[in-house]
Formats: C-alpha cells, sequence, structure tokens
C-alpha cells in the first residue's frame, strides 16, 4: 500500500512518514498544494494524508481537484483548526476522514489502514490491459491466454505499469514505486528490467503494449 502525505512541516511529515513506514507502508511527501495535485494525479496511491493548511493550493482546494476528475484515492484530512465547520467542509468536499492536530501517530496510523483496508477489499484484483491480465492475488500474468512466468521484481515493475494503464511513467519515479529508491543510482536498472519485460509481454505479438517514450520514461498501453 502507497500513501502520499502531504503537510508543509517538514518535521511533522518526517515522524508521519516513518510511522507509516514502520507499519508496511510506502509513503512519499509533498510540502505544498501543488505538488500534491501533480503527484495524486500522476501516480496511483492507495490513501492521501493530507494537510489543510498548505503553501499555495490549500488541501481543500487539491481535494475538490481530485474530486472534480473523479479521483477516489481515499483522503485523511489533517488540521491545526478543529472546528465543526470546517471538518464539515472537509467531508463535503469528498474528505474520508478528518484528524485535528495535534494528534497521536498510532491513531492516524490506524485511521490510514482502515481507510486502505477498504480499498483493498474494493480494488479489482485482476488488472486488464487489452489481452494482458494481471491476477495481483495469484501473482500470475497471462497475455491471450499464455501464462507469462516473471520474477519478483518483473512482476512488481508490471503492476505498477498496469496500475498506470496509459499514464507516462518517468524512470525516476520507477525507481521510487518499484525499487522503493528516492534517488538515481546512477545505472541503466530500469532499462534493463523494461527489456525484459518487453521480452516476456511483446515477443510474438503484433500489438506491442510496453512504450518507450525517448529520454523520458514508459508507457504501457494498446498501441495508438
Amino acid at each position: 500500500m502507497r500513501v502520499l502525505i502531504v503537510e508543509d512541516e517538514k518535521k511533522t511529515a518526517s515522524f508521519v512518514r516513518k510511522a507509516l513506514q514502520a507499519e508496511g507502508f510506502a509513503a512519499d511527501v509533498c510540502h505544498n498544494g501543488d505538488e500534491a495535485l501533480a503527484a495524486a494525479t500522476s501516480t496511483p496511491f492507495d490513501a492521501l494524508v493530507l494537510d489543510i493548511m498548505l503553501p499555495g493550493r490549500d488541501g481543500l482546494s487539491v481535494l475538490r481537484q481530485l474530486r472534480a476528475h473523479r479521483n477516489t484515492t481515499p483522503v485523511l484530512l489533517l488540521s491545526a483548526r478543529g472546528e465543526v465547520n470546517e471538518r464539515v467542509e472537509g467531508l463535503d468536499a469528498g474528505a474520508d476522514d478528518y484528524l485535528p492536530k495535534p494528534f497521536e501517530l498510532v491513531e492516524l496510523v490506524a485511521r490510514v489502514r482502515a481507510l486502505t483496508r477498504r480499498v483493498g477489499e474494493n480494488k479489482s484484483t485482476l488488472l486488464r490491459v487489452a489481452d494482458l491480465t494481471l491476477d495481483t492475488v495469484g501473482h500470475r500474468a497471462h497475455r491471450a491466454g499464455r501464462e507469462i512466468e516473471l520474477t519478483a521484481r518483473e512482476y512488481r515493475l508490471l503492476e505498477y505499469l498496469m496500475r498506470s494503464a496509459g499514464r507516462l511513467c518517468g524512470r525516476m519515479m520507477i525507481l521510487e514505486k518499484v525499487w522503493d529508491y528516492d534517488f538515481d543510482p546512477g545505472t541503466n536498472l530500469v532499462d534493463v528490467y523494461i527489456r525484459r519485460l518487453r521480452e516476456k509481454v511483446d515477443a510474438g505479438f503484433d500489438a506491442k503494449l510496453v512504450h518507450t517514450v525517448r529520454g523520458v520514461g514508459y508507457v504501457l498501453r494498446e498501441a495508438p
């Protein structure tokens, strides 16, 4: 499960990130609303921890924009102000839960866990792009009925690409989501694994699904 933490207080964001990581979550951090909106619309997250008071675009504006674009990622709102009217406004804007500051980290983690559990219950366990399918419970991939043997890392890469189907995935983003690297190791690691995946997914098929956007990254989609 991957969570986006949107909090301008860097110390608070660090504490929340460490607490979620200790519970097995992958956690990304943004410190302003514009970065948060860009991240949440370009990357599939399982939940957002979203502070209302942010530099630039505030949290409620981010939330409204996401819901206007039919982004249904569960959102836990945070705010130093705990007035009833603000809570109601946040819930009316599409928030799934609300936690006033100051809060206990154990409670925040419990609330995020509850949100992601609901996502897990509702999330499709069978991903499909054209004639390529991925069973996320059995960890089995098939194309046109033919099973594709994948290593654990190849599986993780394919799942990320399929959950992001149709959207450009940059090399740095793939390193973060698939390898949990927040830095560029200076190798062609991503390119090597994409090549292996392409050999397994596209070999022998006229319609290619794994596409390179030169100099930028990769996208999994049916050919335009």
